[in-house]
């Protein structure tokens, strides 16, 4: 060693410092191949939170800063939310009262739904969904696309829905105050049902956040991260995100689990 030095005209100590740094770049080489991994895997919609928390499930402890500044070092991010569309158009049936009040916690399945329409445009063809949300773990329990925002977009959603419970299940079901939720015919639905209406106070977003917040995610997630050409191509990537989003998809309030295997979890422990 000491003759390759004296031959590359390498002093001993700057040879020693090098070996020295390069080591203690690659020693976070297996964590950084990790944080790629799920990174990639769940393409870029994880940040350093749930990726922390993926990393740690599989035994692995390991701290979330530590995580967020190799991140930053490998230029990894995650994707940016965006607003979402609103279909108001003033009192065209009955309201409801704000029976749910921001009251977004549940304490088992099926005992606060909530629900609303958001809009998507693909180079001019208009793509609409419909989801029912559970606060309990934040499932969507039922959805249906479509391209036109007719009534039959939130009525068979809401059959699906109704079909999945149980006869002792009587959830309230909150939405805003869109045409479509005034409806007799969605109201004959619930009230036939026994399910209990709750409609948010006009203009105010906040008091349906729950299903806000996983519109945003969803977005910014799956629609905005790509280019689509045409409505049957945006449609099928919803309909691969939301088995993404209730079957692999980890929450952090979940203590780390997808909706689906929380309320697994959850049931078995009961």
């Amino acid at each position: 060693m000491k003759l390759l030095l004296e031959i590359v005209g390498l002093p001993r100590s700057t040879f020693y410092y090098q070996l020295t740094v390069q080591s203690a770049e690659d020693k976070y080489a297996d964590l950084k191949r990790h944080i790629h991994d799920i990174y990639r895997q769940h393409k870029g919609r994880y940040g350093y939170r749930r990726i922390t928390a993926a990393i740690r499930h599989t035994g692995t402890q390991v701290n979330h800063k530590k995580i967020s500044r190799l991140m930053t070092v490998m230029g990894l991010k995650a994707v940016i939310r965006r607003r979402k569309y609103r279909s108001f158009r003033g009192e065209v049936g009955k309201t409801a009262p704000n029976i749910l009040q921001r009251h977004f916690k549940a304490g088992q399945p099926n005992e606060k739904w909530v629900t609303d329409v958001t809009e998507f445009d693909v180079g001019g063809e208009k793509v609409y969904l419909s989801p029912i949300m559970d606060l309990f773990n934040g499932e969507i329990v039922s959805y249906r696309i479509q391209t036109r925002p007719t009534f039959d977009l939130v009525g068979r959603m809401l059959k699906g829905a109704l079909e999945k419970l149980r006869p002792s299940e009587k959830p309230i079901l909150h939405s805003d105050q869109g045409w479509q939720y005034q409806m007799h015919a969605y109201q004959r639905q619930l009230k036939d049902s026994g399910l209990v209406q709750s409609m948010s106070r006009k203009g105010n977003c906040l008091d349906n956040a729950a299903m806000e917040s996983f519109f945003g995610t969803l977005k910014s997630e799956c629609f905005h991260t790509r280019k689509y050409d045409s409505a049957a191509e945006l449609e099928a990537a919803l309909h691969e995100y939301i088995r993404y989003y209730n079957h692999d998809r980890i929450k952090l309030k979940l203590k780390g689990l997808s909706p689906v295997r929380y309320r697994i979890q959850s049931l078995e422990a009961a």
